[in-house]
């Protein structure tokens, strides 16, 4: 492995170290305008951005569209409280690898119960479970791009040696592609999955409702 190749794998690897986990003690317990919303958003996740100087990582019209979907519950008096940040942060990470109408199957049952329950379990409890898990899994992570790449690069030896350096590189591309693609595979089958039991669960509300007495 070259010094060349050693620094990437390092790069990889510290930018996975540099994710960054937005608390919800990050979050003010007041209510916030949609400017002070997209302004916290952005101070909070720029770090995970593409391009930092350029990426927009939430806007006006990103927040309308997400409540026009019905991914996102209405603000109050054009205010937002802390519960629909954290959905928000949500939409964020789906939004990449996820369409519009499969965040909306997995977060409606969660807004439908636990958006402002006003019980001692509500929307902060499950994005701290699901966030801590997300955490304890960066080590692991990191175990695995590593291997992968070690094994990247012990391809292409036969391969011209002007090439051998591009190849080694895009032969870990297409391994960390095909695990991402396989992941969204499975993610999609669970998510058809929810969207089939929603289904079913609404016909039989409506079968009950129009039931005569």
């Amino acid at each position: 492995m070259t010094i060349d190749n050693d620094n990437l794998l390092n790069s990889i690897l510290e930018s996975l170290d540099r994710i960054e986990y937005v608390s919800p003690e990050d979050i003010p317990d007041i209510e916030l305008y949609m400017d002070q919303v997209t302004t916290l958003m952005d101070s909070r996740l720029r770090s995970t951005a593409r391009y930092p100087g350029e990426d927009k990582i939430l806007t006006k019209t990103m927040i309308n569209n997400y409540a026009k979907n019905d991914l996102l519950p209405p603000p109050v008096r054009k205010k937002y409280s802390k519960e629909h940040v954290l959905l928000l942060i949500f939409i964020y990470y789906y939004k990449g690898i996820l369409s519009i109408s499969d965040i909306q199957t997995l977060l409606k049952p969660v807004t439908d119960r636990f958006f402002r329950c006003g019980e001692s379990f509500g929307l902060e409890e499950i994005y701290r479970e699901a966030f801590g898990l997300e955490r304890q899994q960066i080590e692991a992570l990191k175990a695995d791009v590593a291997e992968k790449f070690r094994v990247a690069q012990q391809t292409f030896e036969d391969a011209p040696e002007d090439s051998r350096d591009f190849l080694k590189k895009f032969a870990f591309i297409c391994t960390l592609s095909f695990d991402v693609y396989v992941k969204k595979l499975m993610i999609e089958k669970m998510v058809d999955q929810l969207t089939g039991e929603q289904v079913k669960q609404g016909a039989q509300k409506k079968s009950h409702t129009s039931d005569p007495a």
